[in-house]
């Protein structure tokens, strides 16, 4: 069967229809893939790099195409999809170089006569479980490294935005073995289909905590290495700034891009009460000013959410929060615009640190202002969420900036910068953002992606 897929700025607009495969059709594929894969190990690291850097060269001479498909499946604005695909590119070629770095020791031997020393091997097959809102960058970020350290990938993209994953697989027939890089593209029953497989050696998913538990659970079964990137409820604490307004147009950004539909998106400001009016008055204007419309509309500046349903959780949370005491400063409502999944965005205040909006995740563009008094309080605050992803703090107080490094329970720490990683650093979350390594860079990725073996070698006589 086929899926159609809609334009959430015009829901009329039909953008394309992808052909799905069954959970029967699973255990064929995963057997192709340790068919090619067991070939691929035996290619030296420079070739394989060689091959991923030209496959990554092929994608680059595609990424009008696929920064098109971006927005017209997911919303974004073009200017963000562009973004998207510059950055995966880069973290693809990052990954690469450092894939050239040693990965094992040798060791003092306890006997005579011995050589002993580590070393690691590919994992073997690789199954990538992705999200709708980076249908690009989060592939990548899987399959490089699966790719440069030996493995094979099978690559599940969201069944709502596959387009960029199956530009993938056309770019991957023409420069890299056949089946060393499939796309498996279906229903939720077949991404279980993926994790139960019997012969997949690891699981890499992003998503929500709910089905990362579940995947958890499957991967368990197979005793499968699993690396598991999930929600974020990820606060700035502002306490003082050299140039506010630098800092409120980085935190606007970090909030509002991608519509507030990523991970790694500010959805709290904890602000030193003394400027929370100064702040809360700033980031509104800002809200104010956006140009919701059709991402592929050059002059907007924050496209739609992705679904009905995703504008409809938005709205409850809003709603929700007012009757709870909070005050809509900017934002608070639907648009109504060729039928498209639009929300303004939102800047809440008198929000307290209990309330569901401040706890929970939105993903969407709303933007909870926390007043504190003191910095004890607004660590506390900080860090009394389940999520622990990324965590940003505006301070030129070296004390404040050395306690804010050493407690803020975050897996990314940023200090006077919006939440942004960058290319070539470890993508990492704590608590209930994460479990098992990161997969994206750093010697984390090399230990996913690889399994480590112990060598004693006995000389000859």
């Amino acid at each position: 069967m086929s899926i159609e897929i809609r334009n959430p700025a015009n829901p009329s607009e039909v953008v394309g229809s992808f052909e799905t495969i069954t959970p029967d059709e699973v255990p064929a594929m995963i057997a192709s893939a340790h068919k090619a894969q067991r070939e691929w190990a035996k290619v030296t690291q420079q070739e394989r790099g060689r091959l991923v850097e030209a496959f990554l060269d092929a994608l680059e001479a595609r990424a009008d195409d696929i920064a098109t498909s971006i927005t017209r499946e997911m919303g974004k604005i073009i200017a963000e999809s562009h973004g998207e695909v510059a950055k995966a590119l880069g973290e693809g070629r990052a990954t690469t170089r450092r894939a050239s770095s040693p990965i094992g020791e040798v060791l003092p031997s306890q006997k005579p006569g011995t050589v002993t020393y580590s070393t690691r091997r590919p994992r073997g097959v690789i199954v990538g479980i992705n999200p709708w809102n980076f249908p690009f960058s989060t592939p990548i970020r899987k399959t490089v490294p699966a790719l440069l350290y030996g493995n094979a990938m099978v690559l599940k993209p969201s069944v709502s935005t596959p387009g960029a994953a199956f530009i993938m697989q056309e770019v991957a027939d023409a420069i890299l073995p056949k089946g060393l890089f499939q796309v498996a593209y279906g229903s939720g029953a077949l991404g279980a289909a993926l994790t139960s497989a019997q012969g997949v050696n690891a699981i890499s998913f992003t998503g929500s905590v709910g089905i990362g538990r579940i995947v958890a659970q499957a991967a368990a079964a197979n005793l499968a290495e699993i690396s598991l990137e999930l929600g974020g409820k990820n606060p700035v604490i502002l306490n003082d700034a050299s140039d506010l307004e630098v800092a409120l147009d980085q935190i606007y950004a970090a909030a509002f891009s991608v519509c507030g539909q990523r991970c790694t998106a500010i959805s709290r400001v904890i602000v030193r009460r003394e400027l929370e009016a100064q702040v809360v008055d700033g980031l509104a204007q800002r809200a104010k000013a956006a140009q919701v419309g059709d991402g592929l509309d050059t002059t907007s500046t924050i496209g739609p959410l992705m679904g009905e349903k995703a504008r409809a959780d938005v709205a409850g949370f809003v709603s929700r929060a007012v009757a709870d005491g909070a005050v809509v400063a900017a934002g608070g409502e639907m648009i109504d615009q060729d039928g498209g999944y639009f929300y303004a965005p939102t800047v809440l205040c008198n929000v307290t640190p209990d309330m569901e909006v401040a706890r929970d995740e939105v993903f969407g563009p709303v933007l909870a202002v926390i007043p504190y008094d003191t910095p004890d309080e607004a660590l506390a605050i900080c860090n009394d969420v389940e999520f622990g992803l990324s965590a940003c703090l505006y301070s030129e107080q070296t004390p404040l900036v050395e306690r804010f490094v050493s407690e803020a329970e975050s897996g990314m720490l940023h200090v006077n910068c919006g939440s942004f990683p960058e290319d070539h650093a470890p993508f990492v979350g704590v608590k209930n953002s994460s479990l098992g390594v990161g997969g994206s860079n750093g010697p984390s990725t090399l230990h996913f992606y690889t399994q480590e073996h112990t060598v004693f070698r006995k000389g000859q006589a």
